[in-house]
């Protein structure tokens, strides 16, 4: 694939070799982010985990102070009264029996699944669906929970599940190309906070081993991790 003049001075401008500043690889990254549509600033992390280990996984949830920029497909496993506090929060669907059945048949139009837990018996069946997808309701995660209108507002405001994957890598989209650089630093240093601090009991030696920065179509960096977490 040809690179465009401005993408080739933004790898240009950038040392693969070097570990940036927190406040110098923003600025970079942004810079480097010359799509014609606002690009997802995303972040990934290389952790000395192994997820095949039960002790060894990482996953939790963490709410953005400046959000995403991207706007979460919210669905509700709920009833009465819970449904409707689902609706007015704002629940893209909404719904039980007739929903799991959406989904049995493949109609996963929603990024972000919450459920009662007196609607679990009835997701439990969904466990192939969902589960492989990231999209299993979790207590620990705030997405089983009776508090749905609040679970709902959270997702839609900026909140976003991580987990580490295979080799022990966790990444996420921590903002737009369009936000100013104090919001894409702020939302960075809680992100990385909210990865540090889900560190398993089971994992020994160096926990964070790798930051890297990169944009949707724009060249990657090494951050220097002190500048993250200090």
């Amino acid at each position: 694939m040809a690179i465009g003049k401005r993408s080739k001075k933004a790898r240009e401008a950038i040392d693969r070799d070097a570990f940036y500043k927190l406040e110098q690889a923003v600025e970079l990254v942004k810079k480097g982010a010359t799509a014609k549509f606002d690009e997802t600033i995303e972040v990934a992390l290389n952790l000395g985990v192994d997820p095949k280990q039960g002790d060894q996984n990482v996953r939790g949830i963490v709410r953005l102070p400046h959000g995403t920029g991207k706007t979460l497909r919210v669905a509700v496993f709920a009833k009465g009264d819970k449904a409707k506090l689902a609706a007015d929060a704002g629940a893209d669907i909404v719904g039980a029996e007739d929903l799991a059945e959406k989904v049995q048949a493949g109609q996963i139009e929603f990024d972000r699944v919450i459920a009662a837990p007196d609607m679990m018996a009835v997701v439990g069946r969904l466990g192939k669906v969902l589960g492989p997808r990231g999209l299993m309701p979790n207590p620990k995660l705030g997405t089983v929970t009776n508090d749905i209108a609040e679970a709902v507002k959270a997702a839609k405001g900026g909140q976003i599940e991580f987990r580490a994957e295979k080799a022990g890598l966790v990444h996420a989209g921590v903002g737009k190309a369009s936000f100013s650089k104090e919001a894409l630093i702020e939302n960075l240093k809680v992100f990385v906070g909210a990865v540090a601090k889900a560190k398993p009991a089971g994992a020994k030696g160096s926990y964070i081993k790798k930051i890297s920065l990169s944009s949707t179509m724009g060249p990657g960096l090494k951050l220097e991790i002190a500048s993250l977490l200090g």
